[in-house]
């Protein structure tokens, strides 16, 4: 019988190895001889739910997976000798980018796609884009979960990203999923910085700096939602910010906040200078979404389209060439906050989205309830919001300690 070398390794799996021999058992039987492997499996986990609870029914799942998953592994691969496949794959890899621009990802989405698809060429070793089939995509979603022991969300991103290469670009079929090894959920609580912590942390920042961390702070912001306001989104007059094109495409309103206000509008009089010198010298307006560009072509030069926070230097934008005005970098700000943060004496591992953490928690510490704080953050559903009611100094029905009673 086959022993994958991982299963050594794992001590608390030794159930694993009895359920094989079980399942190759009910393979094995003449009645079975015309079912595929889904069908297999489905069959003998309806056998096994007669007979045993749930959790063992769950666990001999796992291990004919596992089980499967390393026979195909460690069966001989055909090697590319002359190139070929190579040459393939990056003719795949510029489809693949076409595609993306033409559905009108952004560009972040096109390198974390362009990234996992390098990793999926590296993992088949050798074969061509023509020889794979939705196996190759099972296998390599075990891999991830099993040897690379990633993150449930990095496996559903890499799974997202082959799936858009399969589809669209490879135009082949991927059929039932059900036989990938599941990366485990691991539920984790975010960090969040008490209101004084905050503050402290504002006094080690600086300039356009400090006015993005208290914005993404006061407004519940994403830190790219904040890079990419627009002079348009903000509306002293209701005192609110519009957020385009958030996560999920999706647009919202968040309030903003009245303390801000002064120090924004001082802010964008320094903008609309520089704005002033990039007509002067005839600059290419901001970039724009495609659709919007075509429409109105002028748009891009407007005050109002103008970014909240320009970056002080022109650059080439990396899809049109076009040298324009681009906002601000979002590294710059991390790398700025993770400094402030050790200046002010904080252990906490924070970074800029645990401002984000925080402006949830703090609201619902101040008895606001949970579906507002859902509206302000964007999320679509309200079990993301329930998270911050974990971490929230004291509960709704505000339980304490019996060692401080």
């Amino acid at each position: 019988m086959l022993i994958p070398p991982l299963w050594g390794r794992l001590p608390d799996r030794v159930w694993l190895f009895n359920r094989i021999p079980k399942y190759m058992a009910f393979c094995e039987h003449p009645d079975h001889g015309g079912l595929d492997g889904s069908q297999l499996l489905d069959r003998f986990m309806r056998q096994l739910s007669r007979q045993y609870e749930d959790w063992q029914v769950a666990q001999a799942s796992e291990a004919v997976k596992l089980y499967r998953y390393y026979r195909r592994r460690t069966k001989s691969d055909p090697k590319d000798s002359n190139g070929g496949a190579k040459e393939q794959w990056r003719r795949v890899a510029e489809e693949t980018v076409r595609m993306l621009r033409l559905k009108h990802r952004s560009m972040s989405t096109e390198k974390t796609y362009l990234g996992w698809l390098r990793q999926f060429y590296r993992f088949l070793d050798g074969h061509s884009p023509e020889d794979i089939d939705a196996s190759h995509l099972r296998d390599f979603l075990s891999h991830l979960a099993v040897e690379r022991n990633v993150a449930k969300a990095t496996q559903n991103q890499a799974f997202n990203a082959i799936l858009f290469v399969y589809r669209h670009v490879l135009e082949k079929d991927v059929d039932e999923l059900r036989t990938v090894v599941r990366a485990r959920t691991r539920r984790r609580l975010p960090v969040v910085l008490t209101q004084a912590e905050v503050l402290r942390i504002f006094e080690h920042l600086r300039k356009h700096n400090r006015l993005m961390a208290q914005l993404i702070y006061g407004c519940g912001l994403r830190l790219m939602e904040c890079a990419r306001l627009r002079v348009k989104d903000v509306d002293f007059e209701r005192g609110c910010l519009t957020v385009k094109s958030g996560k999920g495409d999706k647009d919202r309103m968040t309030m903003l906040p009245e303390s801000l206000h002064d120090e924004l509008r001082m802010h964008l009089e320094s903008v609309r200078a520089l704005y002033d010198e990039d007509r002067a010298a005839d600059v290419a307006g901001v970039w724009l979404p495609d659709a919007l560009e075509r429409k109105y072509p002028n748009a891009g030069k407007e005050w109002g389209w103008f970014w909240v926070f320009p970056s002080q230097k022109l650059s080439v934008d990396p899809r049109s060439r076009v040298v324009r005005r681009h906002h601000v970098s979002a590294n710059n700000l991390q790398k700025q906050f993770r400094r402030a943060v050790a200046r002010a004496g904080i252990a906490k591992h924070a970074t800029v989205h645990t401002l984000r953490h925080s402006f949830a928690t703090h609201l619902l510490e101040k008895g606001y309830d949970i579906r507002s704080i859902q509206e302000l953050l964007g999320h679509a559903h309200v079990q993301t919001t329930m998270i911050y009611t974990h971490v929230a100094r004291k509960n709704v029905l505000g339980v304490r300690s019996p060692l401080d009673l």
